[in-house]
């Protein structure tokens, strides 16, 4: 293949992905299965997907950060936020082949706004706010429910 053949046929999956997509995000039905969590400075800390992961299946939202070192307070080392969707709100941009999402969730421990940023490769980044100061960001990759490996632990108190 020409290199302007291979350009139109990354550009052609790329779009059937994004279809796909489309799908996945407007059931509400995905898992953004962390592989970096960014510190307060922006700095990407490589982290476990299993444990560090959004999963949304409507209506309810899971929220967690783990390690596998520590015990933590829900049992992988982290926390475990669970709550109900709120506020839900799509975006899709056609030229960029991306989406913007945004969502409120109110939990156990607190309530949270989340932002994530898809792009028709699967990877996202989200970023996650709070009440008080500070954000988390978890970039990594969508993925639908029934394909995911994620471990939820013990709901945090």
């Amino acid at each position: 293949m020409t290199r302007q053949e291979q350009k139109e046929a990354r550009k052609a999956a790329l779009y059937a992905n994004f279809q796909s997509l489309d799908t996945l995000l407007g059931r509400k039905t995905f898992v953004l299965e962390a592989n970096y969590l960014h510190n307060q400075y922006g700095n990407p800390v490589p982290v476990t997907s299993i444990l560090n992961f959004i999963k949304v299946d409507n209506p309810k939202v899971v929220l967690q950060t783990g390690n596998n070192f520590n015990q933590g307070y829900n049992g992988v080392g982290g926390v475990t936020a669970e709550g109900d969707l709120q506020n839900w709100k799509i975006t899709r941009n056609l030229k960029h082949l991306s989406y913007t999402i945004s969502f409120s969730v109110t939990t156990n421990i607190g309530a949270y706004d989340v932002f994530i940023l898809v792009g028709a490769d699967n990877t996202a980044t989200a970023t996650i706010t709070g009440l008080t100061r500070g954000s988390l960001t978890y970039q990594g990759n969508i993925v639908a429910i029934y394909n995911s490996v994620v471990y939820k632990g013990q709901k945090t108190i």
